[in-house]
């Protein structure tokens, strides 16, 4: 019987199977420490992304730094474990999964991490939660129900920062994020608003100004019916095409509603370089809005808008540069008219006092330092009107920034007393 221990721990050992026995897939509990991890894949329901050759928004860069980090280094099956446990964290998903495949050299192996979403969710989000001493409280809420590659959203709003006007009411907006494959998305969206208008407006619009003859009259509602397709022509680059037709309800009581009808389209790029301590991101956006007669709209118009986004990270540093420009030919509605003296440009300025109905030529240019949670800011543009100088202004400020979370103070750089604005709140 002295014999039996022994020939228990032979017998254990041949039923043991080898890691790559069963072919490219194999028990997770025999994979060990000797082999290097080649890539790792993370897929979802309907999409999956290579680590080592793709960059997927879909996934926190922090977390895709977590995640990428495994590549080249031994197979931890212990932090695989961590990982999978914080991408159904981050994704809210069902169950997130690993499994170990064979690699294509020698003593190598693939990750793949497996993403079930649950069959449906609810998310409540704030786009935008802002307090500013010139423009009081603006605001958006939103909650979403998704089921799989479909959502649906209904949203709250009300916002006096970006306009001439404060537009308050609601949103409702249908995604599905994987129309026949996952590089075509299809949107439709239904806005319905109630509009304000501030007295410096009232005034440069009043009948006999010429102001009165650029732009629409002022309206008490606008509504808004904007169907969109998006196709993803490679992982940087992205096309929108769409049509957008809006109503226009005049104050005047018994007034005929005019019609805003335009094509829409816009085209996206979006590059990240990560190194070993810093990452770089670029972010180019061209859009286009053109109203005719042909399409059943009382305007005609065609406005262009261009924005390039540079940031810069290193260790607890961020430099960022944005810079915009547009015009608008021919006549159209006040919301497509051009503004700056918000919480985005020429921040510290007041848009009614730089012109109250906007102008059709803009060019804008920011600059925020970061390190930590502090930040300053340098803005400097203009608005005019075409066949007018342009008169360039200028803005520096400071606060704290915590993801979309700031509070700032912002001085318009001019002759005379400072006049700062403060500004608290998200903006996404």
């Amino acid at each position: 019987m002295r014999f039996a221990p022994l020939a228990c721990l032979v017998f254990g050992s041949l039923l043991t199977p080898t890691l790559f026995a069963t072919g490219t897939e194999d028990p997770e509990a025999n994979v060990n420490s000797r082999y290097t991890v080649e890539t790792v894949i993370v897929s979802g329901d309907g999409w999956s992304t290579n680590l080592a050759s793709d960059h997927d928004e879909k996934i926190s860069s922090s977390l895709r730094s977590q995640i990428t980090a495994l590549i080249g280094a031994k197979l931890n099956p212990s932090l695989l474990d961590d990982l999978a446990q914080r991408l159904r964290k981050e994704f809210q998903a069902r169950t997130v999964i690993h499994r170990i495949q064979r690699g294509t050299v020698p003593d190598s192996v693939r990750v793949l991490f497996v993403i079930s979403q649950r069959p449906a969710r609810f998310d409540v989000s704030v786009p935008k939660f802002l307090y500013s001493s010139r423009q009081g409280w603006n605001g958006a809420v939103e909650g979403t129900a998704t089921a799989r590659n479909n959502a649906l959203t209904f949203g709250l709003v009300s916002d006096g920062d970006i306009l001439a006007e404060r537009y308050t009411g609601i949103l409702a907006r249908y995604e599905n994020t994987h129309f026949g494959t996952d590089r075509v998305h299809l949107r439709f969206q239904f806005e319905s608003y109630h509009d304000l208008w501030n007295d410096a407006t009232r005034e440069a619009l009043a009948p006999g100004q010429p102001a009165a003859d650029e732009t629409s009259t002022l309206y008490r509602r606008r509504q808004n019916f904007e169907p969109m397709v998006v196709f993803v022509l490679a992982r940087p680059l992205t096309l929108s095409l769409g049509a957008s037709f809006q109503q226009l309800q005049p104050e005047l009581a018994g007034a005929p509603a005019e019609a805003a009808n335009a094509v829409t389209g816009s085209l996206q790029y979006q590059h990240h370089t990560e190194g070993s301590e810093d990452r770089q991101d670029v972010d180019a956006v061209y859009s286009l809005r053109a109203a005719a007669r042909t399409l059943g709209s009382d305007f005609g118009y065609a406005r262009h808008h261009w924005e390039l986004r540079y940031t810069f990270t290193h260790g607890k540093s961020t430099l960022t540069d944005d810079v915009q420009a547009g015009f608008l030919a021919g006549r159209a509605p006040l919301f497509e008219r051009y503004f700056a003296g918000n919480s985005t440009l020429l921040r510290g300025w007041n848009l009614f006092q730089i012109d109250p109905f906007g102008g059709n030529r803009i060019i804008h240019n920011s600059v925020d330092y970061r390190y930590g949670l502090f930040q300053v800011f340098y803005d400097t543009g203009a608005v005019w009107e075409s066949g007018q100088p342009a008169v360039p202004r200028h803005s520096v400020g400071a606060g704290v920034r915590q993801g979309p979370f700031f509070l700032a103070l912002a001085f318009p750089v001019r002759e005379g007393h400072a006049d700062p604005i403060f500004m608290v709140g998200m903006n996404y």
